[in-house]
């Protein structure tokens, strides 16, 4: 098939700004929605259950009718499509088409709120607005998803400072291209799908977003040798047994593909830039996958990788068969189907597949810090400014040795509570914990010394001198308290729960 007949058919982006007009006049934002719909009925419609959205616009108010429209894809009648938008210029431009039964709308078109209040719309092929179990089936290979978990989770994490130049590599409907024009000067966005690109080109321009630059091809083929601050990608990461349908079986054996964009993120960084990415990988037998996607951190980068959650391979095959629809073929298809997926595990030794993010940073330094971890706990989104933080604080320790640390103040970061656990009545804790209430949201335990250190941490005194009041208190040489205590400063500084206070003045 032709990059020109994929792309065809599709709405012109030239002229949206009429239609942009009449989606926010009629309050068709995201806001407008959960007061429409009410957070029960809005919250379904994220999990692809659209019965309540529908109980839910029976009325005849121009936003009624672009939820049913453009949401729900059912056919409205003319009078209240005219109503609800600019209707002649609509069917000019291929937003909506008529048909026997009234007026349908041709893609989805989904309101999406930017960070700081913007009204945004997220642009994608019928039937794939709310995502869900079948969206894909029977869509052909080329079909072009909307907003995700996995969109949003990326554009979540990703660290959102001042850009000279940012990529988003298979870019989908446009999402994160979309997120980074906020905050890059230069936005570059490609995707191997032209009809990908086409609707990323519709979801800048009904946002109100400048346009990207938009390049067709694989991985970093399109960019040749451009540079960039920022590299973003939900790529098409599913570890598969084919390569059925573009947006999530990327072609590769195994996790070839996301090995392949991470080793070849450095060279194409600036210095100080991060690329950040979600991906799958293997879980081989007798192979620690910690040195597994450790061993894909390109020279000259630090790396967080942090592993959310991990299935064991049926759970994984039984998962992307529902996304595409499969368990609705007949039995016997279906048991094919969940075969090839099996034996494709088996002839590679998979026992089961992790999911997470991995964030690189470009610091050409000759000891990189890396950090391969587990954490399935709940995060607080959006995480950006805590990704940064970490990286931070890993430059500070990699240049502070023990007895730099000990002559520094520190501060305990805000939303750190202090939590003891023991059996009620008893006198002393069985352990004491810090937790926090922001960001990662880690806990760690720590002894009477650390949570004593912790507790008077306000950037007052030095570390040094502190150990030597609490050494005075419990009675310990302060010399031996100094010796040991840096290993666990320096943990508290990088999970998190101290940060080096700023200097006076």
């Amino acid at each position: 098939m032709s990059t020109t007949s994929l792309a065809a058919g599709l709405p012109d982006p030239d002229r949206s700004a009429r239609l942009r007009d009449a989606l926010i006049a009629a309050d068709f934002t995201a806001d407008g929605l959960l007061e429409l719909l009410g957070a029960p009925a809005y919250s379904a419609l994220a999990r692809s259950e659209t019965v309540p959205a529908l109980r839910a616009t029976r009325g005849d108010s121009p936003l009624e009718t672009l939820v049913r429209l453009f949401l729900l894809q059912r056919p409205v009648a003319a009078e209240r499509a005219r109503d609800a938008l600019p209707l002649d210029v609509a069917l000019a431009d291929g937003w909506v088409a008529r048909s026997s039964d009234g007026v349908r709308a041709t893609v989805d078109v989904r309101p999406y709120g930017g960070p700081e209040g913007q009204d945004w719309y997220i642009v994608s092929d019928l039937g794939c607005s709310v995502g869900g179990a079948g969206g894909a089936r029977g869509r052909g290979e080329h079909v072009v998803l909307g907003v995700g978990g996995a969109s949003t989770t990326l554009a979540g994490i990703t660290v959102r400072d001042p850009a000279a130049s940012a990529l988003d590599l298979g870019t989908g409907s446009g999402i994160q291209a979309l997120h980074a024009t906020r905050h890059a000067s230069r936005v570059t966005a490609t995707d191997l799908n032209p009809r990908a690109l086409a609707f990323t080109r519709l979801t800048l321009a009904l946002s109100g977003a400048p346009a990207a630059d938009l390049r067709e091809g694989s991985l970093y083929a399109p960019v040749g040798s451009d540079t960039y601050d920022l590299i973003v990608s939900n790529p098409p990461f599913v570890i598969s047994p084919d390569a059925r349908l573009t947006y999530r079986d990327g072609g590769m054996g195994g996790d070839d593909l996301c090995r392949s964009l991470v080793q070849q993120a450095g060279e194409r960084l600036n210095e100080g830039g991060f690329a950040q990415f979600l991906a799958n990988w293997q879980h081989k037998a007798g192979e620690d996958w910690h040195e597994r996607v450790r061993s894909w951190v390109p020279r000259g980068c630090d790396a967080w990788i942090v592993q959310r959650e991990v299935q064991d391979v049926t759970q994984y095959a039984e998962l992307w068969l529902r996304d595409s629809g499969d368990h609705r073929a007949a039995p016997e298809e279906y048991a094919a189907r969940y075969d090839a997926w099996l034996d494709e595990f088996e002839a590679r030794g998979t026992t089961a597949v992790g999911f997470g993010w991995i964030v690189l940073r470009k610091t050409e330094s000759d000891r990189p810090s890396i950090l391969v971890e587990e954490w399935p706990h709940p995060v607080e989104q959006p995480l950006g400014d805590a990704v940064r933080a970490h990286f931070d604080r890993g430059d500070y320790l990699r240049t502070h040795d023990d007895a730099a640390l000990l002559a520094d103040r520190f501060a305990l970061v805000d939303g750190v509570v202090q939590e003891q656990v023991g059996p009620p009545g008893a006198e002393d804790p069985e352990h004491v914990v810090l937790r926090q209430s922001r960001g990662m949201r880690r806990a760690t335990k720590v002894d009477t010394v650390g949570a004593g250190f912790a507790g008077v941490c306000d950037g007052t005194l030095s570390a040094g001198r502190i150990l030597d009041a609490i050494a005075q208190l419990i009675g310990e040489d302060p010399v031996l308290l100094r010796d040991r205590t840096p290993e666990a400063i320096r943990l508290l500084v990088r999970e998190g729960f101290l940060e080096p206070a700023v200097p006076p003045g």
